[in-house]
Parts: structure tokens; C-alpha cells; sequence
């Protein structure tokens, strides 16, 4: 696993506060599940623009 920094600009902490305390998630938790998420759906993009689908196997996002 690494370790990383993360510097959240002030006007945004409180919504990503406030998401993580709505999820019941830590606030780390919360972020990396957001990142992972957002990695998921790039790679999706990118796949579909290869042809290759725009659907994520029935997990509910689509592109």
C-alpha cells in the first residue's frame, strides 16, 4: 500500500466532510473509494471508445 498526501482546498473540505459522515465512512475511506470509482469509470471510457462496450458488467454506471 502507499502513502500519499492529499491537500483539499478549504472551500471544498466541509461537502467532502460531509459526504464521508453521509456514507459513514472515514474521511480516508471515503476518498479512496471516490478515487477508485473515478479510475473504474476511466478505464470503462477508455474501452468504450476503443468499441469495446458502454456498460460496466451490470454494476449500474453506464458511459
Amino acid at each position: 500500500m502507499s502513502q500519499m498526501t492529499l491537500r483539499i482546498p478549504d472551500d471544498l473540505d466541509p461537502s467532502i466532510r460531509a459526504g464521508a459522515d453521509a456514507a459513514g465512512l472515514s474521511l480516508n475511506a471515503y476518498i479512496v473509494r471516490a478515487a477508485r470509482r473515478q479510475a473504474v469509470l476511466d478505464a470503462a471510457q477508455r474501452l468504450a471508445d476503443l468499441g469495446l462496450g458502454d456498460d460496466l458488467s451490470g454494476e449500474g454506471d453506464t458511459l
